[in-house]
Parts: C-alpha cells; structure tokens; sequence
C-alpha cells in the first residue's frame, strides 16, 4: 500500500514540451476542460487568468506548473478516472493557444485502481 498521494491529471511529454513552448510565449497558463461544446473533451489552455473561474469548477492538480480545473457536472462523470493531458494532429475548434501550432491537447483517461482512489490528491471548488 502506499502513502504517496497520487495526481488525478498529467501530461505527456509531447504535452509538455507543447506547454513549455506555449509558456515561453505567453506566460503562466492555465488548462480548463467544461465538457461543453467546442471540443469539450479536450482540455483548453489559456493565458493564466484569461478563463474565469468559477464557483462550480473543481481543481484537479497542476501539470507543468499550470492549474488544471475542470467544469463540476464534468467532474462527477470523471471523478475515478486518471488523466493525461497529450496532443495529436490536427486543428480543434476551441480557442485554446495551441490551435495556431496545428495540433490539439486531448485527454487519455484510464479508471483509478481501489488503491490508488484511497490517496488521491485533495480537488477543491473555485471561488
């Protein structure tokens, strides 16, 4: 059994070398997945503080020093499931910043086993 508290979001390292160039752009940022329309399940990155949170939205953890929240209904449909942020070819239609590269971030999702949801790492609500 294990003590480690276990991260409910991370990236690949395609993912993560997409944020670090969109970092040297940008500056800090930010990912928010609603579950909505406009590609709603892929994960959208924004200039940090460009995407108002809200109330109903649930923070996840960080990737790559960044803030990953995700929309509170979408939430209770993906509370047991891990996620990882990576990115495939092609043109979403979102206004996340990466769009313009010619790539997307999308979502890997695999179910938490019993052990690991036992050490998940704490969520909390937005204000």
């Amino acid at each position: 059994m294990t003590s480690q508290t276990i991260s409910r979001v991370d990236v690949t390292p395609a993912a993560a070398e997409i944020i670090h160039k969109l970092h040297d752009q940008h500056g800090p940022l930010m990912f928010h997945q609603s579950g909505g329309c406009c590609d709603g399940s892929s994960p959208m990155c924004f200039p940090k503080g460009d995407f108002i949170i809200g109330s109903s939205d649930v923070w996840l953890g960080q990737i790559e020093g960044c803030d990953f929240w995700m929309s509170e209904d979408q939430f209770e449909y993906w509370k047991h499931t891990h996620l990882t942020v990576d990115v495939t070819p092609g043109r979403g239609a979102s206004f996340s910043l990466e769009i313009p590269l010619g790539i997307r971030f999308i979502i890997r999702s695999r179910l938490f086993d019993y052990e690991e949801l036992e050490h998940l790492t704490p969520t909390h609500m937005g204000e």
